[in-house]
């Protein structure tokens, strides 16, 4: 891993009108080719994926998307397209020309301010033609970070960008947050328990195990990593007693018959539910798995695609599980990718940890459910609370 994942990164989206150069913005930005640049609307219809370090914010990746005023029926493919990656949009900047705000900039400002996406409006190509001062006054009545520059001729883009990138940005990213760092004290000894199954990548160890070593080290603890099978042995050798053991969901049951109850336990699931969702949302959705009825719905959502095995456990295990909690079948769909589909008829909605996405993709999708007041839950929380111990594996949090 020497790379930030994108997961980990600050997500910027760029929007606008077709042609009012937000291509040539992101190749200034990042000073390469990284978008097609023509004069000919809908040059970008895909939306353009660029990671770069951003000094000093740090590791981010730009969203360039496709313009959302092309009213042909393929530009409302990409209009819907560049709307579903506000979910994804940590920030976001609205890029316009010397002719303002129209319906279509006035449109996507209200999502922003919908979903609270913190932006920005930049006002390109002020080497052509300057805004005039009513236009102006009228941006500010939306917003008061406005950034004037040329994509092609202003040498001090990438500085004005940054300056007003920082005035934005949510707190989280000034001080990101640590998978442990509330729950662990220098010293401490963490056990990680990591099954090597099917899923495991060869020769590597899965993200959220990767990262979560990286932040006990980061916070001055040690880390113990072993197999459930080695699980009793590592506690035995301890002189004191671990302050927590991590499991993969899938050792969940051994683990907890192994850890005696003075030691709290959690699995890598729920930690990324806490770290990249809401955990006490996922908590509260998980409940409506006892008002389920036979052959509901029940959509589960999955960050990344892979190949799924004989035991995967979106497919096999969490099916397994609640029919074995509740006596009946459920119908089970499946989705996956950053597109979120239309929820509408779902009893409850399970989502994958996340480890793959960030954390303003799944605040969106739980921002969705809530409206259309569909129940939404994790897999780690659903496998506990099927196993019933989920109060035992959210002990630690203290109900947050």
């Amino acid at each position: 891993m020497n790379k930030t994942p994108k997961s980990l990164r600050l997500h910027i989206g760029i929007f606008g009108k077709t042609n009012v150069g937000k291509s040539s913005f992101l190749n200034a930005i990042t000073k390469q080719n990284v978008s097609i640049v023509s004069d000919i609307a809908g040059t970008t219809t895909d939306v353009v994926e660029k990671s770069i370090e951003l000094f000093p914010i740090g590791p981010v990746t730009f969203l360039d998307t496709a313009g959302i005023n092309d009213n042909t029926q393929l530009g409302e493919l990409r209009k819907e397209k560049t709307l579903s990656i506000l979910q994804r949009t940590d920030v976001a900047m609205l890029i316009i020309d010397f002719n303002g705000l129209t319906n279509y900039e006035l449109e996507i400002i209200n999502s922003f301010k919908e979903l609270n996406i913190p932006y920005l409006v930049i006002i390109n190509k002020f080497d052509i033609n300057q805004i005039t001062a009513e236009k102006y006054n009228e941006i500010v009545e939306h917003t008061n970070i406005i950034i004037e520059t040329s994509s092609l001729n202003d040498n001090d883009i990438c500085s004005k960008i940054i300056s007003g990138l920082i005035k934005i940005l949510p707190d989280e990213f000034i001080n990101p947050p640590s998978i442990l760092g509330d729950k662990i004290n220098s010293g401490d000894t963490v056990i990680l328990v990591t099954p090597i199954d099917k899923e495991a990548p060869k020769g590597r160890l899965i993200l959220p195990e990767v990262q979560t070593i990286r932040d006990i080290l980061d916070n001055d603890c040690v880390s113990i990593v072993v197999q459930e099978n080695r699980l009793e042995q590592a506690i035995e050798n301890l002189n004191i007693k671990p302050k927590l053991v991590i499991t993969d969901s899938q050792a969940f049951k051994t683990v907890n018959e192994i850890v005696p109850e003075t030691i709290p336990i959690t699995s890598f699931s729920i930690l990324f539910a806490r770290l990249k969702g809401d955990l006490n949302s996922f908590i509260e959705g998980t409940k409506s798995i006892e008002n389920l009825q036979p052959n509901d719905k029940v959509l589960i959502l999955e960050s990344c695609t892979h190949h799924a095995i004989d035991d995967d456990i979106a497919r096999v295990k969490i099916p397994k599980l609640l029919k074995q909690k509740l006596g009946f079948d459920l119908d089970f769909e499946y989705k996956t990718g950053h597109d979120f589909p239309s929820i509408s008829g779902y009893k409850l909605i399970i989502h994958c940890g996340a480890c793959m996405t960030n954390r303003k993709e799944v605040l969106s999708r739980i921002l969705i459910a809530k409206k259309k007041h569909i129940p939404i839950t994790n897999y780690g929380i659903v496998i506990s609370y099927c196993l019933g111990i989920l109060d035992r594996a959210i002990q630690i949090f203290n109900c947050e």
